[in-house]
């Protein structure tokens, strides 16, 4: 059986879904989008999973997400509905609930953060909500694992006797809304039973004005016609539109349930302690220091104090597994180029990547952190006013944080927005943000060249990207995306202490995303990288790589590099594997100075200044994203030429700012 977890933004869905499945989970795709969703199984239950639908408030076809929960239950028609609801903001969860039961699907309700209502004085009778409602609702604290197993019991016993909801009609008898309703449905009640889609739904929507259940159901002409002589009737009689009609009918069920099933708790000691908080943490004047001081410091604990540590360890032991390899295959006497395969090209090019892992865990660490704590909420309402000036609302801040992580999320976040012209712009935007794939690159350059600044010279890379972008984003504005951003919406939860369970889960997720992508993407790199420097045009094996396939390669592209100050062609090769993973940039020099990556910063010293090594990190920092998130924004953009245009553009901007740096660096 399979079941689909629902529920609102910021309501404890997550991890109620790794309460439910333990780490039984893996990721996947929603077909014919690129929406990531987790399926995991249920704890407990053979054959039982569930899959984690995108946090919405309604079933509105508003923006990508709310299309992607909709379309999954009506055309993969899961086996039953688990609706998961904040207690102790129950009116507005309950919306999506009503919209829920439309759907006629076997349904339970997981009244979450039962234990906070319970502390703050307030109590729901559940038996009476559950009879209100016409489903089972169970009360659950899914952060401390409260009422789990119940919650399953129940879920797998209604899908498995196929309990429909009850209670599917929300308005008076004698109201408009009623009578328009049930008119509608009668309208349409065979096109709905062609289409297989319950017949209450499709009227909620079709009065909503919804275009695709419109499509779906094929109305002829005098059907649209006698659809829309309706809902102007149900406006003239109620006074109000059609949408605020539909919304009145809802409270007013919900405001009905309430009474009679909630005593409603006061302030609770979490909000108090988060509006304290907020006066700082969102304060005018205090705001933007208080969040620069904040990434300055994991920036500073990651690269200085923690993170490097960690990987100065991890790569002391790649080392002495690469020299106990080295003698082994010597003493066996194995064939020099299988010798050289493996120790110049698997160990010097993996390994190299490999030492960088701690780095990218210690960052995710700090940042999972502030996202948990509700404070990443924060952040996007802050910069909303920042990023209007430049064309954007606050929701795109998110994505373009998730860019500091991964530029694949991030893009693919995008679908989140709202408008059509902030999605394409913050595409366009997000990949000046430096994912974490580049970091190995900067680790290498500053402990060779800035030993003494290195987390103010990782900081200066940032904010070079981010100035960057701006620009880009000013000019775009004026440009291409002339208009408005639409209007900024955003609930900010309480301050809560982070899940150890939730951080850990998210931790191993990039860890094991960067092993995969070590022992694939930049695995396969490397050997072709070692092939083309070890054979010639004849395939023979060379004693000079500069005699090599790759130095011809490199040597033909240099030039166009030596106004930034790095004509190597072993540089300029690196480059070009960074293509396909980053962290390759790293691998491929690590390989062609046949050295590791503990001397990689003595080798890089010959062919760099301090100045060129500045313009290097610039280049890296601004030139195109990996394959992966090409390929990404070709799919988000549909359209080739787009695609190949962001990708020339990025490699002009950051040919010209390398250049300038490098050329003004030398004249001053």
């Amino acid at each position: 059986m399979r079941f689909a977890l629902a529920g609102n933004q910021n309501c404890g869905k997550t991890t109620l879904f790794n309460a439910l499945t333990g780490s039984n989970q893996h990721v996947g795709n929603f077909p014919g989008v690129t929406v990531e969703q987790k399926v995991g199984d249920i704890k407990g239950q053979k054959n039982c999973t569930v899959v984690d639908l995108p946090g919405i408030y309604s079933l509105r076809p508003y923006t990508q997400e709310e299309i992607v929960t909709r379309d999954y239950i009506i055309n993969e028609k899961p086996d039953g509905i688990i609706n998961i609801v904040d207690a102790t903001n129950i009116e507005r969860n309950l919306y999506l609930t009503l919209q829920l039961l439309e759907l006629r699907v076997p349904m339970v309700l997981a009244l979450n953060m039962m234990d906070e209502v319970r502390a703050n004085g307030g109590t729901i009778d559940v038996k009476m909500m559950s009879d209100a409602l016409g489903i089972p609702v169970i009360p659950v604290s899914a952060a401390k694992g409260e009422g789990i197993s119940d919650l399953i019991d129940k879920a797998v016993e209604t899908a498995r006797n196929k309990t429909k909801p009850v209670v599917t009609d929300f308005c008076s008898d004698d109201s408009a809304v009623h009578r328009c309703i049930h008119a509608v449905v009668h309208l349409i009640m065979d096109h709905a039973n062609r289409a297989g889609i319950p017949p209450r739904f499709c009227a909620s929507k079709l009065i909503e004005g919804d275009k695709n259940i419109e499509d779906q159901l094929e109305l002829n002409q005098n059907e649209l016609e006698l659809l829309e002589h309706c809902i102007v009737e149900m406006e003239d009689e109620s006074k109000l539109d059609r949408n605020a009609a539909l919304a009145d009918m809802r409270y007013d069920f919900i405001e009905k349930v309430v009474a009679i099933s909630v005593v409603k708790c006061h302030e609770s000691r979490e909000h108090k302690r988060s509006v304290k908080i907020d006066r700082i943490l969102t304060g005018k004047y205090t705001a933007l220091p208080v969040f620069f001081g904040i990434m300055f410091l994991v920036f500073f604990l990651t690269f200085n104090v923690i993170g490097s540590t960690l990987s100065d360890w991890l790569s002391l032991g790649i080392d002495k597994l690469t020299d106990l390899a080295d003698k082994g295959l010597t003493a066996y006497g194995i064939n020099p180029v299988v010798h050289s395969l493996i120790i110049d090209g698997v160990f010097a090019g993996v390994g190299s990547v490999l030492s960088f892992l701690p780095i990218i865990v210690t960052l995710f660490f700090f940042l999972s952190i502030l996202e948990d704590t509700g404070y990443m909420a924060r952040v996007a309402f802050v910069m909303d006013k920042l990023l209007r000036k430049i064309g954007l609302s606050g929701r795109s801040f998110v994505p373009m944080l998730i860019g500091f992580g991964c530029s694949v999320p991030a893009i693919m976040a995008t679908r989140t927005l709202v408008s059509d012209r902030d999605r394409k712009m913050t595409i366009l935007l997000t990949p000046y943000m430096s994912c974490s794939a580049k970091i190995p690159i900067y680790a290498v350059f500053c402990a060779a060249f800035f030993k003494k600044y290195q987390a103010l010279v990782m900081i200066g890379l940032y904010i070079t990207g981010i100035v960057l972008g701006i620009i880009v984003a000013l000019i775009l504005k004026n440009t291409a995306f002339r208009g408005k951003p639409v209007p900024f919406v955003m609930e900010l939860p309480n301050y809560r202490l982070p899940s150890a369970k939730s951080v850990g889960l998210l931790l191993w997720d990039k860890a094991k995303d960067f092993i995969q992508r070590a022992f694939t993407v930049i695995f396969f790199a490397t050997i072709i990288i070692w092939f083309l420097e070890t054979f010639d045009a004849k395939l023979n094996v060379v004693k000079d790589s500069s005699d090599s396939l790759l130095a011809l390669i490199g040597q033909a592209i240099s030039p166009i590099f030596k106004p930034l100050g790095f004509a190597d062609w072993r540089v300029t090769t690196s480059l070009i594997s960074g293509f396909t993973a980053k962290e390759a940039v790293v691998s491929t020099m690590a390989v062609l100075m046949n050295t590791s990556t503990a001397n990689l910063g003595t080798a890089l010293s010959g062919a760099f200044s301090t100045l060129s090594a500045l313009s290097f990190l610039v280049f890296t920092l601004l030139y195109t994203p990996c394959v992966a998130a090409v390929a990404t924004i070709k799919r988000e953009l549909d359209s080739r030429i787009q695609t190949v245009g962001v990708v020339i553009m990025q490699c002009m901007v950051a040919w010209l700012c390398g250049c300038a740096v490098y050329q003004i660096g030398a004249l001053l």
